[in-house]
């Protein structure tokens, strides 16, 4: 067995820093794509559909990515800092070309292809705590990821603001053009990410394969391998990552329901605006300083986790969090232009969520995991975050305009209230031996 030794607070700072560059890409679309969507001519109910690139992306990437990471080794590069690096390259030319979008199915195209990149990176990421760090320290692993990912989630939301407030870029555009603050924001998005990557792969080092995982490698290669030892995987998944499974499956889409119309709840039904108006932009800036400020809370949140979990229980800790932030998305619905103060309120109670969201569910996942096929069981446990995303965007636009009366702000209440079950389904985890 291999003995891994602990590591200093600036080894796993290396390690968990290109995270912030990956939350560039993840940001930058969170906030923006929606409203980049409706100025390029999408209606509300067509929204969710052309959010369909990430999950779909996911469910055929990551499996596969985890796959092929846990069987790779390079002496120079590595596992998994060749997938870091080959996705940090894709998806800043992504990111880079995103502005220039000037029909609505050239930018959904584009966004189909950046999460594919995102994902490239992103998947062997989670993994890679799990290899380097030993089992007393991967809470800690994890919560850094998170801290980096608020970070880079913080200046990635309010890059468009800052370009407006700061720089007097103009904020507006004409109909079917994309505003030159948001432009600007997808290029400064590009250089970070890939800066930020580049950053871990060359500081850090991975521990050689063991003999196990070796042997491994050497047996059954090509696709059909890959599938079976996947599927294999799928049916013989560990009774705690099943129980989370249920948790994430609840979880992802009460987060997605919220970037799929928080931006446009605040600037069409708050602020009143249209599309390309200069009340539409002031209110789709502000949503995106709230989701800056998330972050803030995020990075913060995430200096905390691992003394919290350690007090009180990891799932004990994620139930909480859970709670506080669906319930911070219900306030959504008593928000006005004269206490839009309340936005930062609502956003810093669902910041304390995502830095659990992003970690607690990973510290707890590890344990029961066998060492060589992390990889794999790390990309199909997002599963169960890409298939409720699936079923939101094919479906959810049915519900918009059925239901809800293509209310973006229902449709934030309802991603509320799936947090809260999400939370509750926690407390079914059994801890032992976490």
């Amino acid at each position: 067995m291999q003995i891994k030794p602990t590591l200093s607070f600036w080894q796993i700072w290396n390690m968990s820093f290109g995270f912030m560059g990956i939350q560039f890409g993840w940001g930058l679309q969170m906030a923006n794509m929606s409203s980049i969507y409706e100025s390029l001519g999408a209606k509300p109910e067509q929204i969710p559909g052309l959010w369909l690139a990430a999950p779909l992306t996911g469910l055929l990437v990551q499996p596969i990515i985890g796959y092929l990471s846990d069987r790779t080794w390079h002496p120079v590069w590595g596992r998994r800092r060749p997938f870091f690096l080959i996705g940090a390259i894709l998806s800043s030319l992504c990111l880079f070309l995103m502005p220039s979008s000037s029909t609505l199915w050239m930018a959904a195209g584009l966004l189909w292809v950046l999460d594919s990149s995102i994902n490239i990176s992103m998947e062997p990421f989670r993994a890679f705590v799990a290899d380097q760090l030993p089992a007393e320290q991967r809470t800690r692993g994890f919560s850094m990821q998170s801290f980096f990912i608020g970070i880079g989630a913080t200046i990635a939301s309010a890059l468009p603001w800052i370009f407006t407030n700061w720089f007097n870029i103009d904020g507006t555009a004409n109909s079917g053009e994309i505003a030159a603050n948001v432009k600007w924001s997808f290029y400064i998005g590009a250089v970070a990410f890939l800066g930020a990557v580049l950053y871990t792969v060359f500081t850090t080092k991975e521990y050689p394969p063991t003999t196990q995982q070796l042997d491994e490698q050497a047996q059954g290669k090509g696709f059909v391998h890959g599938v079976k030892e996947i599927a294999e995987a799928i049916s013989n998944m560990p009774r705690r990552m099943r129980q989370l499974a249920l948790v994430q499956f609840l979880t992802w889409p009460g987060l997605f329901l919220m970037w799929f119309f928080f931006t446009t709840a605040v600037a069409s039904e708050i602020f009143k605006g249209e599309p390309g108006s200069e009340v539409y932009g002031k209110g789709a800036d502000l949503a995106g300083l709230a989701y800056s400020f998330e972050n803030v809370i995020t990075f913060l949140f995430a200096l905390v986790l691992p003394f919290l979990a350690a007090k009180i229980g990891q799932k004990w800790t994620h139930f909480t969090s859970l709670f506080i932030g669906g319930s911070g998305l219900l306030l959504l619905n008593f928000v006005n232009v004269n206490n839009a103060w309340m936005l930062f309120l609502i956003m810093a109670l669902v910041g304390i969520a995502w830095s659990s969201i992003l970690s607690m569910p990973y510290a707890m996942l590890v344990p029961c995991l066998p060492p060589h096929r992390i990889g794999v069981y790390m990309g199909i446990f997002n599963f169960f975050i890409v298939l409720p995303e699936i079923i939101a965007s094919l479906f959810f636009g049915d519900i918009m305009s059925a239901w809800l009366d293509n209310s973006r702000i229902a449709a934030v209440t309802v991603g509320g209230i799936l947090l809260i079950i999400a939370g509750v389904l926690t407390l079914r985890i059994k801890e032992e031996n976490v």
